[in-house]
């Protein structure tokens, strides 16, 4: 991962290593690094290298999210790419994560459609 940026005192850009991964393994190094700033300032997690994530690394931002908001302060993701939103929206964490406008690339087709109900 790569090394904390500070853009503000009282926020954290963070960015994510090239792998494109946010996923099973790599979760508890993202807690190592982030749990901290958490407790000590806002913490906003760019996430635009990562075009995967699974549940483990999903668990991981719900874990720094609590931990943010038990210490009084904010944790969103930025710049999640569309497959990541679509992911955090069916899980229902695009209200609560996403700050608006986070999402910065987009797939050119449709994943997946529903019909109306």
């Amino acid at each position: 991962m790569n090394t904390v940026k500070c853009n503000t005192i009282d926020s954290v850009l963070f960015t994510t290593d090239k792998t494109g991964e946010l996923v099973r393994g790599q979760d508890q190094e993202l807690m190592r690094r982030v749990s901290p700033l958490v407790r000590q300032r806002d913490v906003s997690l760019d996430l635009g290298n990562v075009e995967r994530i699974d549940a483990a690394g999903i668990a991981a931002l719900i874990s720094l999210y609590g931990l943010a908001q038990e210490s009084g302060h904010t944790f969103t993701v930025k710049n999640a790419s569309a497959r990541v939103a679509e992911i955090l929206a069916l899980v229902g964490l695009d209200r609560i994560l996403l700050s608006q406008y986070a999402v910065t690339k987009s797939h050119t087709a449709s994943c997946c459609q529903r019909p109306a109900a």
